[in-house]
């Protein structure tokens, strides 16, 4: 599974960093990212954090976040 934040979609809503801190995180403008590898969707997310990460995405008010299996 990778993922990664639309950043133009993003409203610095807080929920994806609040459900899956060790994924996502903000930039200086308060927007998120996938910070495992910059939101460039090249890194598999260790399967620990799978449920974490697919409830950021279904909790995103912008669907903002995007999953790829």
């Amino acid at each position: 599974m990778k993922t990664k934040v639309v950043r133009d979609n993003c409203i610095a809503c807080g929920n994806c960093n609040a459900i899956c801190p060790d994924i996502y995180d903000y930039d200086e403008d308060g927007i998120a990212y996938c910070h495992i590898d910059n939101n460039e969707m090249t890194e598999e997310i260790d399967e620990v954090f799978r449920s974490l990460v697919l409830d950021a995405y279904k909790n995103c008010p912008t669907e903002a976040i995007i999953v790829e299996d």
